[in-house]
């Protein structure tokens, strides 16, 4: 793997093409990106994890790659975004296996930094109103934490596309609303969720899972198909045979099942709606959603 401040060629990478140039400090990014300029109607895009790649990562990568002329991926654990008594400490940390994914997936650069911030920032960028909902009922301020550093990162890697999955929901609805109210010159593109074969919506938090745990969880993903199979029926039935299949397995612990507009999060019982789920296994906190389209009510 390159060193901090290697420089590569300014044309693109292609997928396997050779090693990335890896950035592990803001001095060491900025260094980067004035050797490796981008020319006239050039793309330069950002993928932001917080490492532990999985499949679900490589696909945001090839999303972006398929998109953009320059290609970054970040890798850094938002410390802003954990609460006190959340998995910040044992958050899988796999830098070495990350940076073989990124170069196997033609990324340009890499920004690992080991901090981002001299200090806590004192002034955050507040979520509002919709971090407050579904993820941020939960998690307070979890949002503020996220948008934050996003924020951040899109200031320093200076991107004409960012990729997000759409499994983070809510991130997504977020970064986007944000992107829109604050005037960064970035589109937010959103990239449909990866699943194991079992269904299981791929997540790092998913190595925490028991064999045990791992049947449970399967229950999320069994909902949501449930919900769209009956999404022909209406909102209150969709929620009900969801609810059914979450309530039968002793597993899982519910924090909330509904139907939101995947525009702005706010409640809809017609036309187009994420079914968005929530619950533990054990100690792991799992999400997932699945777009499906309500019938107009009788009126």
């Amino acid at each position: 793997m390159a060193k901090a401040g290697t420089t590569t060629s300014a044309r693109p990478r292609p997928p396997g093409g050779g090693e990335p140039a890896l950035a592990r400090s803001r001095a060491d990014l900025e260094g980067l990106l004035h050797s490796l300029p981008l020319e006239h109607n050039q793309t330069r895009a950002v993928v932001m994890t917080m490492g532990a790649l999985h499949a679900g990562h490589s696909e945001l990568i090839r999303a972006a790659r398929a998109r953009a002329d320059q290609l970054i991926v970040t890798i850094f654990v938002n410390p802003l975004q954990f609460g006190p008594r959340e998995d910040l400490s044992r958050y899988p940390r796999t830098l070495d296996a990350d940076l073989e994914t990124c170069a196997r997936e033609g990324a340009d650069i890499i920004f690992a930094p080991a901090i981002v911030h001299e200090a806590p920032p004192a002034v955050r960028v507040c979520a509002g109103p919709l971090g407050d909902l579904l993820e941020g009922a939960s998690r307070p301020g979890h949002f503020d934490g996220v948008l934050t550093i996003v924020a951040t990162l899109l200031h320093l890697t200076r991107p004409q596309l960012a990729f997000f999955g759409k499994k983070d929901a809510q991130q997504l609805v977020l970064v986007r609303r944000m992107v829109r109210d604050l005037a960064f010159p970035t589109e937010v593109v959103g990239v449909s969720t990866v699943r194991a074969p079992d269904g299981l919506a791929l997540s790092s938090r998913n190595s925490y899972l028991t064999t045990h745990q791992h049947q449970a969880a399967l229950a999320l993903s069994r909902a949501l198909a449930v919900g769209v199979s009956v999404a022909d029926e209406g909102a209150d039935v969709v929620l009900e045979a969801a609810g059914n299949v979450l309530a039968s397995e002793p597993g899982i612990d519910v924090d909330y099942l509904t139907l939101a507009s995947p525009d702005d999060l706010t409640p809809v019982r017609t036309g187009q709606a994420l079914l968005l789920v929530a619950a533990r296994v054990g100690t792991t906190r799992l999400i997932d959603n699945i777009e499906l389209t309500l019938p107009e009510e009788a009126g």
